[in-house]
């Protein structure tokens, strides 16, 4: 029997373009972050700042549009996981370099976060199977949700905001073992200890 050619315009749903946008709100708001740092221009973080939140409604919408049309792509949950990753990991780490977090320490715990994120997207694609009720509905999740980074984005944001040229981040900086660290980048290694743990279960609605 001949193998069916895989068409992937094909296969695309409508559900898998917002899941798309999802990316593309990551992507743009690094490039953002790139152009603060070449121009120092206010507007374009904050730019990279919206486009996270947006990331966060994309990401939302295209699993209820795949249930209210009731069409599911073959690749949905593979373009999700990688979307996430680059909203929800690489992006929100971006920002902190972006804003200061980038002594040898801020850099090992924002790759920490990074790793963790995709470690977490790529338990719960295995594990889903064995989460999921008598319906097929995954009742819970296994560690945090990847989108929670969203709240680092938000202390950042609130930080930015109040932020003069020069002023340091909340905490300060510090050194250990002759290299440095900002104390604030220990949020991401919560966050990124929290979406591994496999002791959290959180309720998915």
């Amino acid at each position: 029997m001949k193998k069916q050619h895989f068409s992937m315009l094909r296969e695309f749903a409508l559900a898998d373009v917002l899941t798309l946008l999802n990316a593309a709100c990551g992507t743009v708001s690094i490039f953002l972050c790139l152009n603060y740092l070449e121009e120092r221009d206010p507007k374009w973080l904050w730019m990279a700042f919206v486009l996270l939140p947006t990331a966060l409604v994309c990401d939302a919408l295209d699993g209820w549009v795949a249930r209210k049309r009731q069409k599911w792509s073959r690749i949905g949950a593979d373009l999700d996981s990688l979307s996430d990753v680059v909203s929800f990991g690489v992006a929100p780490a971006v920002l902190g370099f972006t804003l200061g977090m980038r002594g040898f320490w801020d850099v090992v715990v924002l790759v920490f976060f990074v790793c963790c994120g995709i470690s977490r997207l790529a338990r719960f694609n295995v594990t889903a199977v064995e989460m999921a009720d008598d319906s097929g509905k995954v009742t819970h999740f296994e560690g945090t949700p990847i989108p929670t980074s969203l709240v680092l984005v938000i202390v950042l944001g609130i930080w930015f905001f109040g932020a003069t040229p020069g002023t340091e981040l909340w905490g300060g900086e510090y050194t250990f073992l002759g290299l440095e660290f900002h104390p604030l980048v220990l949020m991401y290694a919560a966050s990124g200890s929290a979406m591994i743990s496999s002791t959290l279960r959180i309720p998915k609605p």
